[in-house]
């Protein structure tokens, strides 16, 4: 699909029920590659541009097979957050990172050291460059920000309950290291002007230390001498 009206010109129905999975083929095929590009290495800014650009437009098409292989149809211009939601919920049968359940031995564990019968599902960094992409696709395709069904709260809120749910099941942290901005250089200026500014604190001189320290001694030595020369004969 290329515009939202074509997607309204394809469906017929507004109401939304169980989602089939007869005649799926395209989707099934398609979802592999939906959720799986997030974590490619980048190349150069146009190769990086272009296979970004390919990847949304794949993901924009399979959401509009999904709406249509919805029954009923689902209509873009009927699609909420709720929709959504139900769809990353769907793409969770293709996912492929292990998720701990709270009673397996592994939860928590980053590398277990064996199989387990816990689920796979769609790792978080994917469904969140995945809505992502959406998100920039709904727009280029004539939808107005402030109708966004993929800028939702609810889903805001469903991919951060992910994130914080993967994250203790898989004992990794999704947390971004802050990085220590430097200071702007009007504030690098200030700071070396103060610096300049502050006065310098010398210790005292030698001298005055020395005459305290050597008055209690000089007196004795003088007094020795006085009486040397009364008794020596002149």
């Amino acid at each position: 699909m290329d515009s939202i009206q074509e997607f309204m010109d394809s469906c017929n129905s507004e109401n939304i029920t169980t989602i089939t999975t007869t005649n799926n083929t395209n989707i099934t095929s398609n979802c592999n590659s939906l959720v799986g590009s997030s974590n490619s290495p980048s190349g150069n800014s146009s190769t990086s541009s272009s296979r970004y650009e390919n990847q949304k437009r794949r993901d924009w098409n399979t959401f509009g097979q999904y709406l249509k292989n919805h029954r009923p149809p689902l209509s873009l211009s009927r699609c909420s957050g709720a929709h959504v939601l139900e769809f990353l919920r769907y793409l969770d049968q293709f996912g492929k990172t292990k998720v701990h359940t709270p009673i397996c031995p592994f939860y928590g564990h980053p590398n277990p050291p064996a199989p387990c019968p816990c689920p796979l599902r769609q790792a978080w960094g994917s469904l969140d460059a995945l809505i992502g992409r959406l998100r920039a696709a709904f727009e280029e395709n004539g939808g107005k920000s402030e109708t966004n069904p993929f800028g939702a709260r609810a889903v805001r809120l469903y991919l951060r309950e992910v994130r914080d749910l993967q994250s203790k099941a898989r004992g990794i942290s999704y947390e971004k290291k802050k990085r220590k901005r430097p200071p702007p250089p009007q504030q690098q200026h200030q700071q070396q002007q103060q610096q300049q500014s502050l006065p310098l604190l010398l210790p005292p001189p030698a001298q005055s230390l020395c005459v305290d320290e050597e008055a209690p001694i000089v007196a004795p030595f003088a007094k020795a001498i006085y009486h040397i020369m009364r008794i020596m004969p002149q």
